[in-house]
């Protein structure tokens, strides 16, 4: 028996199963039966089978427990895992197991470290420190473990053995056997780890990072204007870096400490934005992304000014095209489609030192809903890595300023919706003799945005203004 931790949140117990069962399949749908979970399919070319068990009024994520058969002895499925600090187990009839309440889990290790099954030197690994492969072929009867190896040596903070470095760059193509969703989870939790940049590296290193996401090898050696410390690759691979900073809440920090955050913003950045990651997290993978498709756009304007024209458009494409192949759900896809259409945008509303006009700040979160805020925390990290380095201290904080301003200016204006509008499409077909369609529609935004300028104020100023629109 062997206790660890799924990629999807899960809490997880593998049972191995004697030889004595007659069925993997019967003996889950009995324990999830006695326990009140349920009995499903895991992974049935290996025969494992699942039960799952939600925890009481669903207060955190599930517990999964996974049973699968050996033939012969426990060791034969010690040597059927990934790593050696995986293959470790205790005996279920152990008296620290019968006697104790599951309710006190995780037992102190002193009641029963000394009997643990470790064959394959898992317990000296793990005080090394060390991501040890059980043996060479791990990767064959399983590649998503390639994805699982980095994970877990950034969850653990272990080195990954060169020996297993070595396997995994050389079964790195076996990714293309693993299943979309399985890649997806396994990338989420990295990005959703703090230095998640590092984790990137390594996994590029391994050679796995641009198989998940093939269009980010163009942007390899990309250099930029001279704006740019970094050439595209490492930008977007610093914007992931900074998205994690900006959003860490409050640092005694120079840089940090200028991004604004306030209880709301944190408890905006921790919802659930899609597929069990938060938004912080997905700001991260937009970070990733947001500029993936410079290489293709990359050339001189009329002057002769190297311009990388278009590349927010192009990259809402791809990443677009991307995300639905990794099985990201429809949320996720497009809100991070919608940010890297728009990353551009809050820093360019403003006009040389003028803040923007209240109008614009009210077209900005009318178009952009849902990831107005996450976006200019995106602008954010984007202008930071975009300096590196050579950040300019008052430039920042000048910079810091106007995004600030843009979000408590957004929280004032807060757009208006149904009952808290000045009148609604109705009064204007009464007031104006219009028919439905969408010159209602437009008279209603136009009517927003002079109420969010201060124009008008009163019913009877929004019909008066729509008169003279119409």
């Amino acid at each position: 028996m062997t206790d660890g931790g799924g990629a999807d949140g899960l809490r997880d117990m593998d049972i191995a199963v004697p030889p004595s069962v007659p069925s993997v399949e019967r003996l889950g749908h009995e324990l999830a039966g006695t326990l009140g979970g349920k009995c499903q399919p895991h992974n049935l070319a290996r025969g494992v089978y699942q039960v799952i068990l939600e925890p009481p009024d669903r207060s955190g994520p599930p517990h999964a427990i996974d049973l699968v058969r050996y033939t012969s002895s426990i060791q034969e499925n010690m040597e059927d895992r990934d790593f050696t600090c995986n293959a470790l187990a205790l005996a279920l009839d152990h008296p620290c197991l019968v006697n104790s309440d599951p309710d006190d889990w995780p037992l102190p290790a002193a009641e029963w470290a000394g009997d643990l099954i470790d064959p394959l030197g898992g317990r000296r690994d793990i005080a090394r420190k060390q991501l040890k492969a059980v043996n060479d072929r791990v990767f064959n009867y399983d590649p998503g473990r390639l994805l699982r190896g980095a994970r877990l040596a950034g969850q653990l903070k272990f080195m990954i053995d060169p020996e297993a470095a070595r396997q995994i760059r050389r079964d790195a193509p076996l990714l293309l056997q693993v299943a979309p969703e399985r890649i997806r989870q396994e990338l989420m939790t990295i990005l959703a780890m703090d230095g998640a940049r590092g984790q990137l590296e390594v996994l590029d290193r391994l050679d796995l990072l641009c198989r998940v996401i093939p269009e980010l090898e163009l942007t390899k050696g990309v250099d930029q204007p001279s704006a740019h410390y970094w050439d595209v690759w490492n930008h977007n691979l610093h914007t992931v870096e900074y998205a994690e900073l900006v959003t860490r809440g409050h640092q005694n920090s120079a840089i940090y400490s200028l991004a604004p955050w306030n209880s709301e913003v944190e408890a905006h950045f921790a919802q659930d934005a899609g597929d069990g990651f938060s938004r912080r997290t997905v700001l991260k993978l937009t970070g990733l992304l947001h500029d993936i498709a410079k290489p293709q756009t990359k050339g001189p304007d009329k002057t002769g000014r190297i311009r990388f024209l278009g590349h927010s458009e192009l990259g809402a494409e791809m990443v677009t095209d991307r995300l639905t192949q990794l099985r990201f759900s429809s949320a996720v896809v497009s809100m991070v489609a919608r940010m890297v259409l728009h990353h551009l945008r809050p820093s360019q509303l403003r006009h040389g030192q003028e803040m923007p006009t209240p109008r614009a700040v009210h077209r900005y979160y009318r178009e952009l809903g849902d990831v107005a805020v996450d976006t200019i925390y995106l602008a954010m990290a984007d202008y930071l890595a975009a300096k590196g380095p050579e950040i300019v201290a008052d430039h920042w904080a000048n910079h810091a300023k106007m995004l600030a301003d843009l979000l408590e200016v957004g929280r004032i204006q807060a757009p208006a919706q149904g009952p808290l509008r000045l009148v609604n499409g109705h009064d204007l077909m009464q007031h104006l003799g219009l028919p439905p369609g969408r010159a209602i529609g437009r008279l209603l935004e136009q009517i927003d945005e002079a109420r969010a300028a201060g124009e008008i104020t009163t019913r009877e100023q929004a019909l008066s203004l729509a008169a003279q629109l119409k």
